[in-house]
Formats: C-alpha cells, sequence, structure tokens
C-alpha cells in the first residue's frame, strides 16, 4: 500500500477473478472517521486518474474509491487470470466482486462514459447495494449499421497503432484530446489520457470497442435506462461529440427516476472543463 499524506491517498492493488486490479483511496479528515463511499467508475481508454480532482473535491463528505477497470490503466492479467468477455455486463460484475472482497456494502456510484454504461447494469442488478447514482456522459444510441462497422473498422486502427513515442510528438496531447474537449483542461491530465490510452490493453481496449458500440447494446440500454430503481442524476455536456447531449436526454426521459442536467459549454468531460458547475450540480442531487 502507498499512502500520500499531502492528498489523504491510498493506492494498492487487488485480486477480481484474477485480474489483478489497481485501486485508491481518497480522503479527508482521520482515516477512522469513516463517512459513505463514492465509487468512480473510468471510461474507455482511461484510468482512475483523471478523477482525482472530483474525488478530492467531494472527499469532505465521502471516502472516494476509485479503480481501474479490468485492461486499463493498472489493471493487469495475472497467471490465474479467468477467461472474461469484454461484454460491460462482466464489468458491472467485477464492480460486485471489488465491493464484496472490499467488505463495502452500500455505496454512491459515479461513472462516465463507458464507466456510466457499466454503472447501469450494475444498478439493475446490484440495486441495493447503490445509495444514489450519478451517470456522467451517458445516452442512448440510435442504431447505424454502416456507421457502425465504420466506427469498428477504425477503433481497430486507432488500437493497433499505438507507438509511446507519441508522447514526444509536440502537442500531441492537445491533438489527442481535441474530439473530447470543448474547454481547455491541464496539460497534465491531457497527458495522462495519452499515457493511459498507450497503455490499455490491447485485449480490453479492442474488446469493449466492440461491447460498447454495437447493436446488442443499442437495444438494451434503453430497457436499462427505463428500470432504473435507484435515484439517478444523468450529467451530459452541451458541445459533447462522442455522447451527444441530446442521446443524455433521451435516456434521461424513460425515467422519473433519473434527473437531467446539462452543463453549457463543455464536452465528454465537463467534470474538468467546468469543474464549479459540476461539483455544485452533484452536491445538490446528493444534498451535500
Amino acid at each position: 500500500m502507498v499512502y500520500d499524506r499531502a492528498t489523504k491517498k491510498q493506492s494498492q492493488t487487488i485480486e477480481v477473478r484474477g485480474w489483478t486490479h489497481y485501486y485508491e483511496w481518497i480522503r479527508s479528515g482521520e482515516q477512522n472517521n469513516k463517512k459513505p463511499v463514492m465509487v468512480f467508475l473510468h471510461g474507455w481508454g482511461g484510468s482512475a486518474r483523471y478523477w482525482r480532482p472530483t474525488a478530492e473535491a467531494l472527499s469532505h463528505g465521502f471516502d472516494c474509491l476509485l479503480y481501474d477497470l479490468r485492461g486499463f490503466g493498472q489493471s493487469r492479467l495475472n497467471n490465474t487470470g479467468q477467461n472474461l468477455s469484454y461484454d460491460l455486463s462482466e464489468y458491472a460484475k467485477d464492480l460486485e466482486v471489488l465491493l464484496a472482497t472490499l467488505e463495502l456494502d452500500v455505496v454512491y456510484l459515479n461513472g462516465h462514459s463507458m464507466g456510466a454504461s457499466i454503472a447501469t447494469l450494475f444498478l439493475n442488478r446490484y440495486g441495493e447495494r447503490v445509495i444514489k447514482a450519478i451517470l456522467t456522459c451517458s445516452g442512448i444510441f440510435p442504431y447505424d449499421a454502416k456507421a457502425f462497422a465504420a466506427f469498428h473498422k477504425f477503433g481497430g486502427y486507432v488500437v493497433k497503432f499505438r507507438y509511446n513515442w507519441f508522447l514526444k510528438v509536440p502537442f500531441a496531447d492537445q491533438l489527442f484530446m481535441a474530439r473530447f474537449l470543448n474547454r481547455s483542461i491541464d496539460r497534465d491530465l491531457r497527458r495522462a489520457f495519452l499515457e493511459d490510452f498507450l497503455l490499455a490493453d490491447y485485449e480490453a481496449a479492442l474488446g469493449t470497442i466492440y461491447t460498447s458500440v454495437n447493436k446488442q447494446e443499442v437495444t438494451r440500454m434503453p430497457q436499462e435506462f427505463s428500470k432504473l430503481r435507484v435515484p439517478t442524476l444523468l450529467i451530459s455536456g452541451e458541445k459533447d461529440k462522442i455522447i451527444p447531449a441530446a442521446m443524455g436526454k433521451e435516456a434521461a426521459a424513460l425515467n422519473d427516476n433519473i434527473e437531467y442536467v446539462e452543463i453549457a459549454g463543455t464536452g465528454h468531460f465537463p467534470m474538468l472543463e467546468d469543474e464549479e458547475t459540476y461539483l455544485v450540480r452533484v452536491r445538490e442531487f446528493l444534498a451535500m
């Protein structure tokens, strides 16, 4: 275990279904002063570390648990690993096992992008384990066979041709993040995104491209949104090009348990592009 006194961050690893999962706690105050737990799930190609600013801001009210999804960040297969698929429901099961192993009975959830889809599946399978949930940049995709095929082909090339020397190319982090952002974010965060993308396991990165965007998922997700019984806040970025706000609004309209918020002038990372507004909306929902 590694403990950082300045940030109150504890990081360590744990085995979940044969994969070594990296996780970290971000807390404020004394360790023995237990608070409710909020669990953060990151999106495709990323890792837990982009959630740190949000977790630190919320740590006065929550013990914040961040972890790297299987095959991303520092979560890697070990010699006893199970042959698991990359279906998002399997990632929801990973979370259930992680919580059970850490002896966490009831939590709050905040998932982003692909992590929000995993959180939605978790809510409908293990809803008794969650008090409230936040889905950041999520929604319903219309099915388009040609567009999906093109996306899978392009995504395959993107995953295959990754080289560490990209990190030495001037402005590579800006170019990489340009499609995701409408407002600028800190350079260190941009570089972290590029590093995480280059680090992601090939099988996991490619597998989740296919399982996140396909006909089955397009059919399944409206049903999943409509079944939610846990109070949920769905936050969209007004200028999001990855999951447009209209898709989030459509998902929220399916269920009275979903409260919808759109943050003006932000793209796919509203919690980083307009941290102040994002935190105000989250705290209002959590009644902090």
